[in-house]
């Protein structure tokens, strides 16, 4: 990838929108919000569908994610998709012609990571076509 940005971000709403228990499973559909700061600074809306295992614990979701802002000093948009399986790996990319404004053409993988204190920081690394 040819441009790197990073900062943090901060959940400022996290609402289940809908539960169901099925056999050995939960499922759930959950409206996010999140703000970031750094390289990346703006709004996102997130929705998200988890599934967790019979412990409670998570065992996968998918979710898409629209940003809004400004990127290293260009304004617009994009989405982000979501693809994470247990604890292990999470995948996430810019979902490919959905830049808008000077954010066209963009491309690229997010990285997020939550430290113990909870803090959560990102890892954009992207290009603009």
């Amino acid at each position: 990838m040819g441009s790197r940005a990073g900062g943090s971000f901060e959940l400022t709403a996290f609402e289940p929108v809908e539960t169901e228990e099925l056999a050995g499973a939960a499922f759930g559909r959950v409206r996010i919000a999140k703000t970031f700061t750094g390289g990346l600074s703006g709004a996102s809306e997130v929705r998200m569908l988890s599934v967790g295992g019979p412990d409670g614990g998570p065992a996968s979701y998918v979710a898409v994610e629209h940003v809004t802002g400004e990127l290293d000093g260009r304004r617009g948009s994009f989405v982000l998709q979501h693809a994470a399986w247990d604890t292990s790996g999470t995948t996430i990319r810019v979902v490919p012609g959905t830049g808008t404004g000077e954010l066209a053409g963009i491309t690229g993988e997010f990285q997020l990571t939550v430290d113990a204190s909870g803090t959560h920081t990102y890892v954009l690394e992207y290009e603009l076509g």
